[in-house]
């Protein structure tokens, strides 16, 4: 029996996965990931880094791609909520250009799974947020890309879990350009 519900979105193979959850009076225990029962799910990528980073309320981090070593990943918050958005950015895809966005918590331990080809960032819904994930190629400083979070053509709601007022972006993700100018 797989320990993991793949649950596919409207974007193909962007997919969110929940995973069994075990629990009683002392907490609960989970598997984050187990490679033959991904593999049976049709998610065959090998990992080689895992990356974590913390984030305080209203920080939008992303949208990311890398164009040299493109990463396939799998994300989930370990402490906190965050709303998490993947865009299609694959040449030649029916979908290119759309998004999706699910909402990620430590409360609903639900993953994410981005295969190559999309940009990927989040918002922080939570006072702070920790965030995990594993990629199956090493980052590329020089293979770095990134869209604005805020590409009126892309329209994500974000509006709908953070203060778009308040919002907090690194020094390079301000100067992101839009999809339609990359």
């Amino acid at each position: 029996m797989n320990k993991f519900k793949l649950v596919k979105t409207p974007i193909d193979g962007l997919v969110v996965i929940e995973p069994t959850v075990y629990g009683d009076k002392r907490g609960y225990f989970m598997e984050t990931y187990n490679k033959a029962e991904f593999d049976e799910l049709g998610i065959t990528n090998v990992f080689v880094q895992d990356n974590q980073s913390k984030s305080v309320k209203n920080v939008v981090r992303g949208l990311h791609f890398q164009t040299n070593h493109p990463q396939a990943k799998l994300v989930r918050v370990i402490s906190g909520e965050v709303f998490d958005v993947a865009v299609d950015i694959r040449k030649g895809s029916s979908t290119y250009g759309q998004w999706y966005g699910v909402v990620l918590s430590s409360e609903n331990k639900r993953q994410f799974f981005l295969p190559k080809g999309f940009a990927h960032g989040f918002a922080v819904m939570s006072d702070t947020a920790e965030f995990v994930y594993k990629c199956d190629d090493v980052y590329d400083p020089t293979g770095e890309g990134g869209i604005r979070w805020d590409d009126e053509d892309l329209n994500i709601n974000w509006g709908d879990y953070v203060d778009l007022d308040k919002v907090i972006l690194s020094e390079k993700d301000k100067k992101h350009k839009r999809l339609r100018e990359l």
